[in-house]
């Protein structure tokens, strides 16, 4: 059985375009989307969030065999 050397070409060109195509379209709606406000306000921004005496962060720890 032989194939045709052109026929096998023109099949991956056109894969090669399907895929160009599905990751174009599932890009555009993250190019498209709207950009929003930050809803923080200054002193929320600046206050501290990792608070490492908490009993999660020292159960990670603990878990994880850290040296706290």
């Amino acid at each position: 059985m032989t194939t045709d050397p052109k026929a096998n070409l023109a099949r991956r060109n056109f894969l090669r375009a399907l895929g160009a195509t599905a990751g174009l379209a599932a890009t555009a709606p993250a190019l498209v989307s709207e950009a929003k406000a930050d809803s923080e306000s200054d002193s929320e921004k600046r206050k501290a969030r990792y608070q490492a005496d908490s009993a999660e962060v020292k159960t990670y720890y603990r878990v994880n065999r850290y040296p706290s």
